[in-house]
Order: C-alpha cells, then structure tokens, then sequence
C-alpha cells in the first residue's frame, strides 16, 4: 500500500504533464513535481474524479452544442424556406393585383364596323338645306354627315345587317323620328338599296 502512495504523485504528474509536456520547461516539471509530491491520496483521488467528471461535462456541453448548431441550421434552412415562400407569395399578390386592375379599367372599346368597307347600311334621320350639324358628326362613328348639293343628309348607326338597321329604324319611328328611313352604302359610297338587298331579303 506505501508503495501505491509512493507511485500515485508520479502517475499524477505523469498525467497531468503529458499534455503539456512539449511546452513545458525543466524548471516547470521540477516545480510540478514538487507538488504533486505534496499531494494525500484523498486530494490526488478527488483531482482525478473532478478531472474525469469534468471531461464528462465538457463532452456533454459538445454534444448540446452539436444539437444545437443542428437546430440553428433547421431554423435557418427554415427561415431561408419562409422567406422564399414569402417572396413568391408577394409575386402572385403583385400579380393579382395587376388583374384586378386590368378587371377594373374601363373595357376596350370594341373595333367598329368599317363603313368604307364592303356593304353597310344606315338609317337616315334627315335631309336639311338650312341645318348645318356636320361637327356633331366629326369623330363619331355612329353619327355620320354628308353633303348633297345644297342638302345635308344625316344617318344614325353603322350595320352590316339589313335586319338589325331595320329594327332600329323602326325604334327611331316609334320615338318619334317619322322620316328615318334605311340607306345603302358599298365600300364607302352610298348606292341604290336596291342594289345590295338582292340575295339578302
């Protein structure tokens, strides 16, 4: 047993200057010597099991801090995941609201019917010698003027169905425009109704 005592304060050195033996200086092994010479079994046992229990704690705060530099790479690679969802989200937003304004304004007036163009008819209002409404009809596409000698000749609406011309006609009558009558015209001259109604009625 006095022989155990002997060795403990050199195993004690022993494994307390083996880390640092490569740093340490001969006068520092002496004094480290020195003391763990100085040391009762008790306090040499004691170091041992602070020293193994140490350890022990230092492994497990490794470990807790492994787990946790795991967790942060989720809540990252989740942050990452949230933002990009947010950022496409945002997009469709922006999108959608791009078409509810497109819903919102006003809708395209849709392309009239060429009047110069083929076979149209209109319905005549009236024929004046002292009435001059031709600048009411500049820039309306539905409201039309023309010039006859001495006699201005106005029409209401563009139609490339004979039918369609003849049910406003007679709206126009039943409102009281007595003289509104049907008029023919063929790549943007006025002709003979008759000419154009062969084959149609």
């Amino acid at each position: 047993m006095k022989k155990l005592f002997k060795f403990l304060p050199i195993i004690f050195g022993l494994a307390v200057a083996l880390p640092t033996q490569a740093q340490m200086s001969k006068k520092e092994k002496k004094e480290w010597k020195k003391r763990t010479k100085s040391l009762e079994p008790e306090q040499y046992k004691t170091l041992l099991e602070e020293n193994q229990s140490l350890k022990s704690q230092v492994s497990t705060l490794k470990n807790q801090t492994a787990d946790f530099d795991s967790k942060l790479a989720d809540k990252d690679s989740q942050i990452s995941e949230y933002q990009e969802t947010i950022s496409s989200l945002r997009s469709d937003l922006s999108a959608t609201r791009k078409q509810l304004q497109d819903a919102n304004a006003a809708p395209a007036k849709p392309a009239g019917i060429n009047a110069n163009v083929g076979v149209v008819f209109k319905v005549q209002v009236g024929a004046f010698k002292n009435k001059d409404l031709t600048k009411f009809a500049k820039d309306n596409e539905n409201f039309s003027a023309e010039t006859d000698g001495d006699v201005n000749k106005y029409t209401l609406g563009v139609f490339k169905d004979y039918y369609e011309a003849d049910a406003f006609k007679k709206y126009l009558r039943e409102m009281g425009v007595k003289d509104a009558w049907i008029v023919s015209f063929k790549d943007g001259q006025r002709v003979p109704i008759k000419d154009v109604l062969e084959g149609i009625i």
